[in-house]
């Protein structure tokens, strides 16, 4: 890069987490040398580590004395807390952890949704339902909607097989998060998945990520009665 002005470290890490994000650097994939990158981005190996520092931070890699650094198999994404996977939080609790797919269309999404993504022009969006169970007992109804622009790999996804959650967390890290916490009444369609009374107070989690000015998903999720959801789908 000569007679250029060197690259900071900020355009450095955007440049790396890029590459983490469109899988040029899979899920165990293990990076280039801090030299090697700052040979190639014409940058001081300094500027790398600082670089690597962020990502680390971030969730999204991790680096090992002596072994380099590699892409976080289950990557942490964070902004004020961490996203689990839903079906290890199951899990941890000592309980069966079970996935139905109840429906996953391409269709246009209501005006409230374009509202809590920031998307002005209507263009069609990727809606899934999914009940998430714990031994056997209906845990959360998961309404969601993902932005198939910003990510266009969830369409080649067997979302019966894998959850969009789980898929999100492993492959879409976020920059930004907006989140709600509120109660509804249950209505017929709720109730029937969560195996509760239609008109039950139920405590829902509303979470919408972005990537810099992407929007990536927005999703509700509907707690069943008796659970203290730390999940955030």
């Amino acid at each position: 890069m000569n007679g250029q002005t060197r690259i900071s470290w900020v355009q450095v890490r955007d440049k790396i987490r890029t590459r983490i994000l469109d899988r040029v650097y899979s899920p165990g994939d293990k990076l280039p040398r801090d030299e090697d990158i700052a040979v190639e981005l014409g940058c001081a190996r300094t500027t790398v580590h600082r670089a690597m520092q962020d990502l680390v931070q971030a969730g999204l890699v991790e680096r090992k004395r002596k072994g380099g650094t590699q892409v976080r198999i289950d990557p942490l994404t964070r902004a004020t807390f961490d996203i689990p996977i839903t079906r290890r939080e199951i899990e941890q609790r000592g309980s069966k952890y079970d996935y139905q797919l109840i429906s996953s269309i391409l269709e246009d999404p209501p005006t409230p949704v374009l509202a809590r993504l920031g998307v002005q022009q209507r263009s069609l969006l990727l809606h899934v339902k999914a009940l998430h169970l714990a031994d056997n007992r209906p845990y959360i109804f998961e309404d969601r909607w993902i932005n198939t622009r910003s990510t266009p790999d969830i369409l080649s996804i067997d979302l019966k097989c894998e959850s969009a959650n789980e898929w999100l967390v492993r492959n879409k890290p976020y920059t930004h998060v907006d989140v709600r916490f509120y109660a509804i009444n249950a209505e017929d369609e709720t109730a029937n998945y969560l195996s509760t009374n239609a008109g039950d107070a139920l405590l829902v989690i509303e979470r919408t990520t972005w990537f810099a000015q992407d929007p990536i998903t927005t999703v509700q999720a509907v707690a069943a009665p008796g659970y203290q959801l730390t999940s955030l789908v």
